[in-house]
């Protein structure tokens, strides 16, 4: 796969995460793959992570995190950005952290997830508009899961989409740029949680999606299919020579990944095998593609 001959400058792609570490267990072999192919792939962190816990027990007592969990998760995300061959852009804003109780607490004042959306979306727009992406990369509306801060980059990454070519909105932002493509990622996807489980049991392994499928079944009227999707995959990018990469970033994100964990419950080799893919649904276009996909420039090259 190469960028076409004809374009008159490398395809640029965007993707916007929350925190450092979203962009490496979300579409990173994607970004890789089309990274190593000519392709300038950015991801916009939107928050520090300062809010962060420490999930991985190797990394509880060290100092570093503990005193300052967000200069911590800056350098984590320097190496996995290394790793993917992709750049990385900070937002600047503060982790809202993932409120606990009932009732609810507030979130902390001045945190992302309570600004105001032109606000929080000024800096992606201004972004937008200097890297100049023909594709955006985001969340659905519920933030894949629904983390406030999650939820609010779905909502920049959107308004980003719509503002930056518009020269009455954002003045001062920088000259309007016009993305042509926004996806949401589909890294949760019940069928491929599905084929994995299913191929796990077939050979006799364990299956670390038997809980989640479990919460699927329990929540279907019928009892046998996880609940439809309120976006449904268009799009899926065969990226399996790149899942040791992806693991490897997620690895360098070593506060928030137990490299013994749930992310690498499934070898590289069973994945490709069963499910070769990071799956996609495209939300708007401005250029002609035939659906379904398996390229984010469909209709760009």
């Amino acid at each position: 796969m190469t960028a076409s001959s004809t374009s008159p400058a490398p395809l640029r792609l965007l993707a916007v995460h929350a925190h450092p570490d979203d962009e490496s267990s979300k579409g990173a072999a994607t970004m890789a793959k089309y990274a190593a192919a000519g392709v300038e792939v950015m991801v916009a962190t939107c928050t520090d992570g300062s809010r962060g816990d420490i999930q991985n027990p190797a990394v509880e007592g060290e100092p570093h995190p503990q005193r300052d969990m967000a200069g911590a998760r800056r350098l984590e995300m320097d190496r996995a950005a290394k790793i993917l061959g992709i750049s990385q852009r900070w937002l600047g804003f503060v982790d809202s952290g993932l409120p606990e109780g009932d009732p609810l607490p507030p979130l902390p004042g001045g945190s992302f997830a309570t600004l105001p959306l032109h606000h929080a979306a000024a800096p992606l727009v201004r972004l937008v508009r200097s890297f100049r992406p023909h594709v955006i990369l985001s969340y659905d509306e519920n933030g894949g899961y629904p983390h406030p801060d999650h939820i609010m980059a779905h909502k920049v990454a959107v308004e980003a989409f719509e503002a930056a070519g518009d020269p009455d909105r954002y003045p001062g932002a920088g000259e309007p740029w016009e993305p042509r493509k926004l996806y949401y990622d589909r890294a949760f996807s019940p069928e491929r949680f599905r084929a994995l489980h299913f191929a796990l049991e077939e050979a006799g392994l364990q299956s670390p999606y038997a809980e989640r499928l479990a919460a699927w079944l329990e929540s279907d009227a019928e009892g046998h299919t996880p609940p439809p999707a309120a976006h449904p995959t268009t799009t899926q990018v065969d990226c399996g020579d790149f899942f040791e990469v992806r693991d490897d970033a997620l690895r360098a994100h070593r506060t928030q990944v137990d490299p013994l964990g749930f992310f690498f419950a499934v070898s590289a080799d069973m994945q490709r095998r069963v499910w070769p893919w990071e799956d996609y649904s495209l939300i708007k276009s401005r250029v002609h593609s035939e659906l379904p996909e398996t390229d984010l420039f469909a209709g760009l090259r």
